[in-house]
Formats: C-alpha cells, structure tokens, sequence
C-alpha cells in the first residue's frame, strides 16, 4: 500500500540537520517506514568543466526562470506473478515542507525514488527506510535558495557519496543478508532542475511534448559499456548474468558478490547520473522498475499515460493503468511505478457522454428488432 509522504521519523543528526519527520497530525514517529517517492531527468549536462562556469551559470538561470513546474504526482504498486514483493518506492512532492524550515532548496523541489530489490526484501526495505538520513545526514547535503552551476556539482557530489554509503550501511547491517541487494533510481526537481541518479535497470523517462526520452540507462552485463567495465575487473557474463548470478551490473547490497570494501569490483554502486532543465514542452516523468520496462517500450508507457491523463488528469489512476498493461502483456515481475506531473494539462478529449450528460450508443438491426418486440409485448401486458 502507498502511504503518503507526510510519515517520518526524528533521526540523531548534527545540529545543522536536526531535522523531525512528521506523521499526520504532528506526531514524531522513529522510522521512515510509509514514506513514498519518485525520480528526476536531464537533457544536457550542465555540471563540471564541460561548461563554462558563467555562460552555464547564466543559460540556466534564463531557462529557469521562464518554466517554474506544478508538481503533483501519483504510484502505484502490484506484486505481480511474485510470491514476494520486494520493491520499495517514496515520493515527496513537497521537499522543502517535509524536511521542515532548518534546510533550504531551491522552489519548487521534490524527491522520488524507486528501489527494486532482489534475493529477499531486507536491502530494498532497509534503503527505503534510511533513505532520508542517508541523503541529508550522511553526506551534508547542499543548501542553497537557487540553482547555479556550483549548487548542480555540489548534489552530483553528495548523491554519488550517498549511494557508496549507502551501500557500504547494508555490508554493516546484520539485519540484511549479504545475498540481499537492491537497485536504486532516485530522482530531484529543484525549482525547473530535473536531476537523476541511478544504479541498476530501474528506468526513469521524460515525456516531452508526446515523445519519450529516457533519462536513465539500464545497466545490463550485456550492454557493451557495462561488459567492457565487468570484464576489465575480473568478472564475466554467463547467459547474460554477470557472474552467472545477477541480471544487473550496478546495484546496493549484494556483498557475497563484491569484493572487501575499497577493492574494485565487477558490481558496483556506483550510480550514472542524466539532468534537464523542464519547459513548458516536458508534461511528466515515469519512473519504474524493470517489471514495467521488460515488456514496455518507453514510448508506448509514455502513450498510456499520456492518454489517460488526457482523460482524467489522474496521475495515480495512470499509474495503476501502466503497471495493469504490464500485467497483461504477462510480466514475471513485481511491478511499481511513479508518475510525477509538472503541470496540468489544459485539454483533455471529450468525454463520451452526449449534451445531456447520457451516454450515446448505437444498436444492431437485430438488438432493435428485440427491443420492439420486448417494448410491444410490455405493452399488451
């Protein structure tokens, strides 16, 4: 069940981030357990020594302030063919209110993520649960009221340490077993900054004026990128397995196939990282794990939802729709999708009904037949 996200917990953080989570209704409780998320995307790379700090600086600052997005968002969640569910996801649409006045983001911002674990739920559930102390604890996350060059390399540096600490938090628990992994796609949106982190084969894509754009790569063994970098470190590809065991090549977790801590490793946490600036032209994102993208292409997901946000507006119905198209289409996976909306749509197709408000149809030659019939015989009653 998804649980919105005003559930949290009061963590044990320095002063600068002493941060409460707060239930519904003001109450503290001690665990992020309910919280629900989502994930960002990027266009061009606007971070390091690829642009000029200034020009960078200046380009965003003009696109930003031409597109502010209206965040709203909707999930949905299904086991599938499964006997256990071990997806886990988190959507905040509001950041700023959730984490509370002591930390400052640029307006508007939101936090979505999607953790798909594998060999048992202990990893994606731990991930799920610490997530918030990990990001805003663990690593010092940037403060600032606005998007510059300086503010994007900045959350690149801290999400990039957040993962390894995260991971390394899983090899330290004893609660998770060493066989137990997750894959993680997390995503931001600050003020019209679209930002992305992922590791593993969960897939985030931007829908920009009716056409799909992948803000994440999948990593697969078989992909060559990902081959070429398993091989060079000791590791091998079995029937498109890495190691004969994992069907990923970058994930949380899974310690009994990493080497000690500091040794490269053919399995990584290391995560791949793709931002845009939104326009008017971006209507939303989907983010989802690989039970949705094993038998939908980007594009045709961007469709669905396109289509029935057009009818209704219903990011969370949209949601549900996408995860039942992969039910039919006989996916073998658990299944959970976020859908996050930066603006509402200004036209939706008509609806069936006629002018009256009924419902128009038309009959065969032969239901009329019947209805005469039905219609002359009640009335010889």
């Amino acid at each position: 069940m998804v649980v919105e996200a005003e559930v949290g917990c009061q963590q044990s953080v320095p002063p600068a981030l002493d941060v409460q989570y707060f239930a519904k209704g003001g109450v503290v409780v001690n665990e992020v357990e309910d919280v629900v998320a989502v994930s960002p995307r990027f266009s061009a790379d606007l971070t390091g020594s690829q642009l000029d700090v200034k020009s960078a600086d200046a380009a965003l600052e003009s696109v930003i302030m031409q597109f502010v997005p209206d965040i709203r968002s909707g999930s949905f969640a299904d086991i599938g063919p499964r006997r256990y569910m071990e997806d886990e996801h988190i959507r905040i649409d509001d950041l700023s209110a959730h984490m509370g006045p002591l930390l400052t983001f640029p307006e508007p911002s939101a936090f979505y993520g999607v953790f798909d674990g594998h060999g048992g739920s202990e990893a994606a559930a731990y991930i799920r649960k610490n997530v918030m102390r990990l990001l805003f604890e663990g690593v010092h996350f940037p403060q600032r009221s606005e998007v510059d060059n300086i503010f994007l390399e900045d959350v690149e540096k801290c999400l990039r340490r957040a993962f390894l600490l995260a991971d390394q938090a899983l090899a330290d628990d004893c609660s998770v077993s060493s066989s137990s992994g997750t894959t993680a796609l997390i995503a931001f949106i600050f003020g019209s900054l679209l930002m992305v982190a992922n590791a593993g084969d969960c897939r985030a894509v931007l829908c920009r004026k009716g056409e799909a754009m992948d803000m994440s790569q999948d990593h697969r063994p078989i992909y060559p990128s990902e081959r070429r970098r398993v091989e060079e470190l000791g590791g091998y590809i079995d029937d498109g397995y890495l190691n004969g065991v994992l069907s990923v090549s970058r994930a949380l977790g899974d310690w009994d196939m990493k080497f000690p801590h500091g040794s490269p490793s053919p399995l990584i946490a290391e995560p791949e990282f793709q931002q845009v600036v939104l326009t008017e032209d971006d209507e939303f994102i989907i983010i989802g794990c690989d039970g949705i993208w094993d038998v939908i292409s980007s594009q045709h997901a961007v469709s669905i939802v396109r289509r029935g946000l057009r009818r209704h507006d219903d990011p969370e119905q949209c949601a549900r729709d996408l995860v039942m198209e992969a039910l039919q289409r006989n996916t073998f996976d658990n299944l959970t999708v976020i859908i996050v909306c930066f603006s509402s749509l200004g036209h939706r197709e008509p609806s069936p009904l006629g002018p009256q408000g009924q419902r128009c149809c038309s009959l065969s030659a032969e239901a009329l037949r019947s209805l005469r019939t039905l219609l002359e015989d009640a009335a010889n009653f």
